[in-house]
């Protein structure tokens, strides 16, 4: 399997939800072959979804930073991402990651038993995520679930019966079975983080201070700056700053506005500061990316930049998708 070779990005609303469906109504489930640094910037971005996610790196070496945690995943491991829950993917070289968004209503209908005893349970743990090492238990049916994605004959029925299968390791693994009624961890701080980034995304052109942040959820600024720094490991001013030059990315790449244009139109309003901070993120001076982005353009004109989109593959029920032949993107 080889992953696409084109730019790729995350679209989600301003409260960070991935706006793509996974799946279908009939069939809530899509597999996806992404390389993490073929999207824009090397990383798949800040997002969230209601269904559950499982990834496998199979090759190269990835930072995931899930809810609260960070955590470094080497090619053969793998890792369980709950309902709800933040997450970003980083990595510095090309590392590819087959991956299954599912809703878990495809196991068991909600009110059902076996939903109410072994569904739920998982889903309100305190697990924001299970991480897999190497030789887990859990990684031998990963691969046979992104396998039965390409396989002729009843892919579906094989698909429901190894996530079954799944399911069960992730209600021991994660404590469901003896700590079924905790709830989520800190679903409040997440709320709450998430209407500061929105906020900084609705106005990030404009000026915006620690304290205007801190109003958005009447908090205090020290407390602000530890939501921040604990649940996405950075500091709230220095997330408005990268949103900022990512935003001044996308301008030079897309508009022919001059450089000192975009860096007021992006919030910065010294033109040394923008262009300093610029070059420490993307390793080239504004004029430099500019010149990049258009050769790039030129040479992959074959290719167009795109959102993410579901694996080329077989069409199961309800017309979407799922295999993992082909590209793979959301």
């Amino acid at each position: 399997m080889q992953a696409h070779a084109g730019f790729s990005k995350i679209v989600t609303d301003e409260s960070l939800r991935e706006t793509v469906r996974h799946g279908s109504e009939e069939y809530p489930l899509q597999s996806y072959l992404e390389d993490i640094w073929l999207f824009d910037f090397h990383c798949v971005d800040w997002h969230w979804h209601p269904e559950v996610e499982l990834v496998l790196v199979q090759t190269g070496r990835a930072e995931f930073l899930i809810g609260s945690g960070r955590y470094t995943l080497e090619a053969g491991s793998g890792v369980f991402i709950n309902s709800q829950i933040l997450h970003r993917f980083e990595a510095a070289e090309s590392t590819v990651i087959p991956n299954i968004v599912f809703s878990p209503t495809l196991l068991s209908p909600e009110g059902s038993l076996v939903y109410q005893k072994y569904i739920h349970p998982v889903l309100v743990s305190p697990a924001e995520c299970l991480v897999l090492p190497p030789g887990h238990p859990a990684l031998a049916l990963f691969s046979a679930l992104f396998a039965a994605q390409e396989a002729e004959g009843a892919r579906e029925l094989k698909t429901v019966e190894l996530l079954l299968r799944l399911w069960d390791l992730l209600y021991q693994y994660t404590g469901a079975a003896t700590a079924s009624c905790v709830p989520q961890a800190s679903p409040r701080a997440q709320a709450r983080l998430q209407i500061m980034m929105q906020y900084i995304h609705q106005n990030y052109a404009s000026p915006i201070s620690l304290d205007d942040i801190a109003k958005t959820v009447s908090l205090s600024k020290s407390s602000v700056r530890n939501l921040f720094c604990h649940t996405i490991h950075t500091s709230p001013i220095n997330y408005l700053v990268q949103y900022r030059l990512k935003q001044a990315a996308k301008l030079l790449s897309a508009t022919e506005s001059s450089v000192s244009s975009i860096a007021q139109d992006t919030g910065f309003e010294n033109i040394g500061y923008f262009c300093r901070k610029f070059k420490e993120a993307f390793c080239l001076t504004p004029s430099e990316y500019r010149k990049r982005r258009r050769e790039r353009r030129r040479s992959d004109s074959h290719v167009s930049s795109m959102d993410r989109k579901p694996a080329a593959g077989h069409q199961p029920v309800g017309g979407h998708a799922v295999g993992l032949s082909g590209s793979g993107q959301r």
